[in-house]
């Protein structure tokens, strides 16, 4: 049944392989336990005391309150599934809690810190560098996901228009502009990808040194990489740049619901973390600048 349930991720609730890929891990990890600790050899036998010892075990291994929470809504979704298709008489899920989480403001690069990474860092003129450097310019310029930068083909990109068209989450289709800086980027590195590759690499816009669709450890790579030489986050991640994205629009005055357009958010309430960052600027600059501070 695990099969099905994936392939009904993928064709009809559309989710994106990165997700898929995490849906399928979460599986694997809870079918290895249920075998180690109960001897269960199907996903389908497990009961509500199996799933919550599970998730003690996570906890003991000191996993993160949003992980945890995470495999749970994989488990949900699955044994959902299952009920569904009446694979299962009772979901073993069905009395399971998520974690409370701390409330972690979103982490972003300064502004001055990216600035510095993008224009005064050396880029190699070669496939590999303008790649490089048109990643990070497409994850801070636009603010897109790691699975949208990944899924962005040729057709997407109007760079006479200079913009972008994003397929979201849910298949929702949203569109991006682009700034002169950023077009000149891309037209670059197209022309550089046709040169390297004679017309024979994927259409995708993000491809390997060989030519093939890029990966997620390829984009975390380049961002841990460049990121690591300009500023000192212990997290480096393509997630990073689109909270800076966000946190420095705000910062700039940018409204609260054209934020959310950009960002492809369903609701104001995800958009709305990014302004306590921007709460925390103005702090930092009533401190500085009000007599009676």
């Amino acid at each position: 049944m695990k099969s099905s349930f994936l392939k009904y991720l993928s064709f009809e609730r559309r989710y994106s392989p990165h997700t898929v890929s995490s849906y399928s891990t979460d599986l694997e990890q809870f079918s290895a336990f249920l075998k180690s600790e109960f001897e269960i050899a199907n996903l389908e036998e497990a009961l509500h005391p199996q799933v919550r010892a599970w998730l003690i075990h996570l906890v003991e291994k000191k996993l993160s309150p949003t992980t945890i929470n995470r495999k749970i809504s994989t488990l949900r979704a699955y044994y959902k599934f299952l009920l569904k298709r009446e694979a299962i008489q009772v979901n073993p899920t069905a009395k399971v809690r998520v974690l409370k989480k701390a409330n972690k403001l979103p982490r972003f690069v300064k502004e001055d810190d990216m600035v510095r990474l993008l224009e005064n860092l050396h880029y190699s003129d070669n496939f590999a560098g303008q790649r490089d450097k048109m990643v990070l310019e497409l994850l801070y310029g636009t603010g897109i996901r790691l699975a949208e930068l990944l899924g962005l083909t040729e057709e997407q990109i109007d760079l006479e228009k200079k913009e972008i068209k994003v397929l979201g989450k849910r298949n929702k289709e949203r569109i991006i502009p682009l700034s002169g800086e950023l077009t000149t980027v891309i037209s670059r590195y197209k022309s550089i990808k046709i040169d390297e590759f004679r017309g024979m690499a994927s259409k995708h816009l993000i491809v390997t040194d060989e030519g093939k669709i890029g990966y997620p450890m390829l984009i975390y790579r380049i961002t841990k990489n460049y990121l690591a030489q300009f500023t000192t986050l212990d997290k480096r991640s393509p997630h990073v740049l689109r909270h800076t994205f966000a946190t420095h629009l705000l910062n700039k005055g940018a409204e609260l619901n054209a934020v959310k357009e950009l960002l492809g958010h369903s609701s104001l309430a995800a958009t709305q973390v990014y302004t306590h960052n921007s709460l925390e600027k103005l702090k930092d600059v009533f401190a500085q600048a009000h007599p009676k501070a």
